[in-house]
């Protein structure tokens, strides 16, 4: 797929195929998208934790109540490390949540590219979520995602509301 359709088409998937899981080969695809992703100073701070047998969704899956959430086949964890990621000399601003999100925007969109719905959260119970994967100390949860193939009778919605090229974007 041409990569500005990709951007173009990507939307958040709430209606997932259980029964449809994705293979580990098109997961490793979507992963390592993740994984070349840029990050300040190149350190790479992140572990991408990918869930998907049917033991660690049970404790993984009520991090977040939803429906459409309890039905996807797999369920991709964002952690980092702040004591690896880069941290800025002046004012000690630390890169880790701007490493993150490049590295699950890369992630999201080849998963886009791949045919697999994605939803990135940010609104999950993160106790839950840290004592079922057994965070480590010095690591932080930053977003999740479910993984897995839009329900047949999934359609798009394409209707994407976005501010107009003049309100957003400044030449000086």
């Amino acid at each position: 797929m041409d990569f500005y359709q990709v951007i173009e088409e990507r939307e958040s998937v709430r209606s997932y195929d259980p029964k449809k899981p994705v293979s580990k080969e098109v997961l490793e695809r979507i992963l390592n998208a993740g994984r070349i992703a840029p990050s300040a100073a190149n350190r790479q701070p992140w572990t991408f934790v990918v869930v998907s047998s049917e033991e660690m969704l049970k404790k993984v899956r009520p991090c977040y109540q939803r429906d459409w959430f309890q039905r996807a086949p797999h369920i991709l964890v964002i952690v980092g490390d702040k004591s690896k990621a880069w941290v800025r000399p002046k004012d000690g601003i630390n890169s880790i949540e701007t490493d993150l999100t490049i590295a699950m925007d890369h992630i999201i969109l080849a998963a886009e590219n791949e045919g697999v719905g994605t939803c990135w959260i940010l609104h999950y119970d993160y106790e839950i979520l840290a004592n079922a994967i057994g965070l480590k100390e010095n690591e932080v949860i930053y977003s999740i995602t479910p993984l897995g193939y839009p329900e047949a009778v999934y359609q798009k919605r394409h209707n994407k509301t976005r501010k107009p090229m003049e309100e957003v974007v400044r030449y000086i």
